[in-house]
């Protein structure tokens, strides 16, 4: 296909443009001086994009138990220090240790072919490279069956994920298919699901049990491919075997194997999976203080969690929070010299184990935690705060609301509320606090793709953020822990009257939950 150039060279200066764009704020606004220093530098003095190199094309994915997580919390600390502010690292517990390697896959028979595939996170390596033919699980409907066929697999590297028939996204299968196509398909795909998911609970297991079994009968390897319906992105976690390589197969090279080996090609593949079984790894969280100069024993807490999974970069989970909210520190000392309350930056290790760094932090600082204020929590992504929810506090409106009225009406005029809301019970680490009766808020972002696109695939890479819109979150953010710092009345910590369930019975406020201390079990 020609190239349109007249097309493809703007293309670079609109991307320089957007870097250079600032948060538009109406000069007739009356906006505390403070606040308008925040949105000055901002504007005139982002150093996000600098971290953000450093960060996720430096450093990495940031996997608890690898010494790229530890290089994370030592580097985020000692940022915090060149800007004047105290900052240490809190240790919560140990986790396995591993690093990631290469990963080469290459098909060699019937035909040669490279494929796209990453091994899962601590998967063991291969010692030499491993050659096998690659097989798919049989047609057969009770535990019975398929323990009688289970032998066979020795030697064998097995397919263990659901067949794709169509690797295109339901988007584009809307907006090109007809209605009565596109309804067909759907149809088909959700039905291939069900199936899928009859027949692994059929044969009894299970992802964590499937493997295992596979493992103990001789499997040379396991091919998984967990694709999120987008084109190009797959999902990264946890190998579940001990010995043998695990990895993940893109949707497009997965399915050719898949119909390979179901016509009776026998297709063979090579695994060359590098990586490095290391001693149990100390997890820490890193924290920095701003310490309070009327109310020191009082905190506002500024949440974001610094690991990954480690597919890719962990560039929108959750490097855009952990920049967020490293950049609202910098500022906040550099234009809030008396700040009333302390001001607690946390950025929190193992998020992705179950919120173990966050809940480590509000177990291990009983002290902290009856004084905090309020905890801001940002985890879902570049897009622009769009809802913040009382999380189940009576009295969130009063404040929160009054938080909001200093913020810049470019940043505040996109954000909903809800209140009083209910208390989150897990999914990030805002949470940890709100299970302990602590007024924690999660900054909802708006979506940029994050669940289908970014959230723990091989796709979360620097170039997926968008950097005006985290700048808008700085603001947000300052400018609310600034409000919370100077606030004359200690947040109010009344809980809801919770509603009832389908069943009949009372929701329960979320229990607060002790952090996993060690990977000893994990899976």
């Amino acid at each position: 296909m020609r190239i349109n150039r007249f097309f493809a060279v703007p293309a670079v200066v609109l991307a320089a443009q957007f870097s250079w764009a600032q948060v538009k704020v109406d000069p007739k606004e009356n906006l505390n001086p403070i606040v308008k220093s925040f949105v000055d530098e901002v504007n005139n003095n982002s150093q996000l994009e600098g971290m953000a190199y450093e960060l996720l094309d430096g450093i990495g994915p940031r996997l608890v138990g690898t010494p790229e997580m530890l290089a994370a919390n030592e580097w985020s600390a000692e940022k915090l220090r060149s800007w004047g502010i105290e900052a240490n690292l809190q240790q919560f517990g140990t986790w396995k240790g591993w690093q990631r390697g290469t990963t080469h896959v290459d098909m060699i028979s019937p035909r040669v072919k490279s494929l796209s595939a990453t091994q899962l996170a601590w998967s063991p390596a291969t010692k030499k490279a491993v050659e096998a033919e690659v097989v798919v699980l049989p047609k057969v409907s009770s535990k019975a069956e398929f323990d009688k066929w289970l032998p066979s697999v020795k030697g064998k590297i097995v397919l263990m994920a659901q067949y794709q028939k169509i690797g295109r996204s339901d988007e584009q299968i809307k907006e090109f298919a007809t209605p009565e196509l596109y309804e067909k398909l759907k149809a088909e795909k959700d039905q291939a699901a069900k199936d899928f998911t009859a027949y692994v609970k059929n044969i009894g297991y299970d992802n964590n049990t499937l493997p295992e079994a596979l493992e103990k009968a001789g499997a040379a390897g396991i091919a998984i491919s967990n694709w999120t319906g987008i084109m190009g992105a797959n999902r990264i976690f946890g190998a579940k075997t001990s010995k043998i390589p695990m990895i993940d197969i893109d949707v497009e090279d997965y399915g050719m194997l898949y119909r390979m080996a179901e016509k009776g090609a026998q297709p063979k593949i090579k695994i060359d999976a590098q990586s490095k079984i290391l001693p149990d790894a100390k997890s820490f969280n890193t924290i920095g203080i701003i310490k309070g100069k009327e109310k020191p024993e009082e905190y506002v807490i500024l949440s974001a969690h610094l690991d990954s999974w480690d597919g890719a970069q962990g560039a929108t989970d959750n490097g855009t929070g952990t920049l967020t909210m490293l950049e609202t520190m910098r500022i906040l000392k550099k234009y809030y010299p008396n700040n009333k309350r302390t001001i607690v930056i946390g950025l929190w290790g193992s998020e992705e184990q179950g919120l173990n760094g966050s809940r480590g932090f509000v177990a291990d600082n009983p002290q902290i935690i009856k004084g905090v204020q309020a905890a801001f929590n940002q985890d879902n992504g570049t897009g622009r705060v769009i809802n913040i929810s009382g999380q189940g506090f009576v009295k969130a409106y009063d404040y929160i609301g009054k938080w909001l009225d200093g913020v810049p009406k470019a940043v505040r005029s996109h954000i909903k509320t809800d209140f009083p809301g209910m208390p989150g019970g897990g999914g990030s680490d805002h949470a940890s606090f709100v299970a302990a009766g602590v007024p924690g808020f999660s900054l909802s972002s708006l979506n940029w793709g994050y669940f289908g696109y970014t959230w723990h695939t091989t796709k979360d890479t620097y170039d997926k953020i968008v950097f005006d819109e985290v700048k808008s979150n700085v603001i947000l953010t300052a400018a609310l822990a600034y409000m919370a710092s100077e606030d004359p009345e200690f947040t109010n910590r009344e809980k809801r009257v919770m509603p009832k369930d389908e069943k009949g019975g009372t929701v329960q406020w979320p229990e607060v939950k002790e952090p996993r201390r060690s990977s000893k079990d994990y899976k």
